[in-house]
């Protein structure tokens, strides 16, 4: 991957939510890009230095059911809006993601008009496949060579306006022999480019390695975590720690513990006095991590099945980033992301377990030559664990041979 990308933190936008345009059905161009652009700051105070901005073409609804893959969201405003937004982000040193959604398009897309370009999509008999159910959403044929010129020439399009990098949606359930084929092309032109695949789960490192991407979201981590700070069972973010440094040999995972998908974090782990444990293991262990935006000022919001689901956490912001208060959570941000900019190793560590039970986890992060350890206490008590060193963040207090951390406490030291 491109070496830029080792400094990466990105925070994560969706545009529709964000602006409060989603449920707006505007013929007419409104410019509200540039309220994000007012936010750049708060990402740079956050620590961040890289925006990944949800879906900005045109589409009919949520943002990926595409009509337009060259041509803005009106919602959003136009291509001056975008280049303006990538020269205000560049300006202070802030790296730009697009989203880009080329598994499926909407049905107003020209090409699934066009009854010459019917070769561009799968199909069942006389019904076009449909991606995971939603009939509004046309799969395309990945194996016609049109489709792929198509895809090459769009992301090369905004790389041409200055973008620095793609997430692909939905690249699960795109053959990685098509990414493959895409790829390649890219980069002969922009060999900057960094590209991130949205996969869930199967075999992230074979992914990897077939499609030619930089990277695929870790959605494994993400559950080990939340899901075992949840339940108090730390033995399952353990495993999903030593899956991590598997995937680390091959590649850079993203890493999160938030998006535009699923619940906000706060309510995941289902304590607000565990938020910062799920927090300081994502600052802590490799890859190349990413704060879901509301996350920083501990928003709630559950994902729900059904329309408008998502609704919860995809919120609008407001116009003035000042006027949101800021609190622990978001100081919790900054003194977590400030202790990875000062060890950059951290892209590229490998963690080793030293102890656990269910409520207590004890590891070593390395990379390089250096060394953290971060020790967590989900227990309603205080618990004495082994581990030494100087305290970088968090609560810890020698006691014997080791630390004694208070009740839900947790601790980076330094060894």
């Amino acid at each position: 991957m491109p070496d830029w990308v080792q400094d990466a933190i990105w925070w994560q936008v969706h545009p529709l939510g964000f602006v409060g345009a989603e449920r707006d059905a505007v013929p007419t161009v409104s410019h509200r890009l540039p309220r994000i652009t007012g936010w750049l700051d708060h990402l740079l105070a956050l620590g961040c230095n890289g925006l990944a901005l949800g879906p900005v073409f045109a589409s009919q609804t949520h943002g990926y059911d595409t009509v337009d893959h060259l041509r803005i969201d009106p919602r959003l405003g136009d291509e001056q809006d975008v280049r303006d937004l990538v020269t205000a982000a560049h300006d202070r040193g802030v790296r730009v993601l697009l989203d880009g959604v080329f598994n499926h398009v909407g049905r107003a897309h020209p090409a699934f008009t066009d009854p010459a370009r019917r070769h561009w999509f799968r199909w069942e008999g006389d019904r076009p496949a449909v991606f995971e159910g939603h009939d509004a959403l046309v799969a395309l044929d990945h194996s016609q060579p049109d489709v792929v010129a198509y895809v090459v020439e769009v992301m090369c399009h905004w790389l041409e306006r200055g973008v620095d990098g793609w997430r692909l949606d939905a690249a699960y359930a795109v053959p990685p022999a098509f990414w493959a084929q895409v790829l390649p092309a890219v980069r002969e032109r922009f060999p900057d480019v960094y590209v991130v695949g949205e996969v869930i789960h199967g075999d992230y490192a074979g992914i990897v390695g077939a499609s030619t991407v930089d990277a695929v979201t870790q959605y494994e981590l993400w559950q080990g975590l939340w899901h075992g700070i949840a339940e108090a069972n730390l033995f399952e973010t353990a495993h999903a720690l030593q899956r991590h440094d598997g995937f680390l040999d091959a590649f850079a995972p993203w890493t999160f513990v938030g998006n535009h998908d699923v619940t906000r974090i706060v309510d995941q782990v289902g304590r607000p006095e565990h938020l910062p444990h799920a927090l300081v293991v994502w600052a802590t262990v490799g890859g190349t991590p990413a704060v879901w935006s509301g996350d920083e000022f501990g928003w709630h919001g559950i994902k729900e099945h059904r329309a408008g689901g998502d609704d919860a956490i995809r919120p609008e912001f407001p116009a003035d980033p000042l006027s949101v208060a800021g609190g622990e959570v978001l100081a919790l941000h900054q003194e977590l992301i400030g202790l990875r900019r000062r060890h950059r190793w951290l892209h590229r560590a490998r963690t080793t377990q030293l102890h656990l039970t269910n409520t207590a986890l004890v590891y070593r992060t390395a990379a390089d030559g250096e060394a953290l350890v971060v020790a967590l206490n989900l227990a309603d008590a205080p618990a004495v664990v082994p581990a030494s060193g100087t305290v970088l963040a968090g609560q810890a207090t020698p006691r014997g041979r080791g630390l004694e951390l208070p009740a839900h406490g947790w601790a980076v030291l330094s060894p």
